[in-house]
């Protein structure tokens, strides 16, 4: 009885370290794809064609052509994928445009307050 005991506490033991290391992974894809949801989000702000961001989406996908993907290649998506939009063109060039030319003027009916 005490062996089944101590075999048990191994088998509860190995679960315990197997969720635990499933617990990291998803808190590490977690954080990736607000990095990816922040990014889109930015790029909805700088007003990036909706073409733009399909062919990052999909280039990134033609990437990753694996029938059966794995937890590990959901993680590998997610990083390619927040690569290519923070090499976004247009992520790179706004801070510049803004500097060097007002909104305001864009539209002569507007008022500026």
């Amino acid at each position: 009885e005490l062996q089944q005991k101590v075999e048990e506490t191994e088998v509860l033991k190995m679960e315990l370290q197997m969720l635990e290391t499933e617990r990291v992974r998803l808190s590490l894809v977690e954080e990736k794809l607000l990095d990816v949801l922040q990014l889109l989000q930015q790029l909805r702000d700088l007003n990036i064609s909706k073409r733009a961001l399909g062919k990052i989406l999909l280039s990134t996908l033609e990437s990753y052509r694996d029938p059966q993907p794995g937890k590990a290649q959901l993680f590998e998506v997610l990083d390619t994928l927040q690569q290519e939009l923070a090499a976004c063109e247009l992520l790179h060039k706004q801070p510049m445009e803004q500097a060097q030319s007002p909104r305001s003027l864009s539209n002569p009916l507007v008022i500026s307050c």
